[in-house]
């Protein structure tokens, strides 16, 4: 297993906190989908989003949120 470490999280994102939103974010969306539930060696999904967002395999938007009226 690698270990990602902060810096690295940073050199693909403006900052090592954004960077664990777009990894979650991504975890929760490939949870999303069937998996072959008969491999017991698999990686665990933010460790697989991790890898992906230091490889720069990930591309994110950021998305200014709406005022609510009221």
């Amino acid at each position: 297993m690698r270990i990602v470490t902060p810096s690295e999280v940073a050199t693909q994102t403006q900052n090592k906190y954004l960077g664990v939103l777009v990894a979650a974010k991504f975890a929760r969306f490939v949870n999303e989908f069937p998996r072959d539930r008969s491999v017991d060696f698999e990686e665990k999904l933010t460790t697989r989003a991790f890898d992906e967002l230091v490889r720069g395999r990930l591309t994110y938007k950021l998305v200014r949120r709406r005022r609510q009226e009221g």
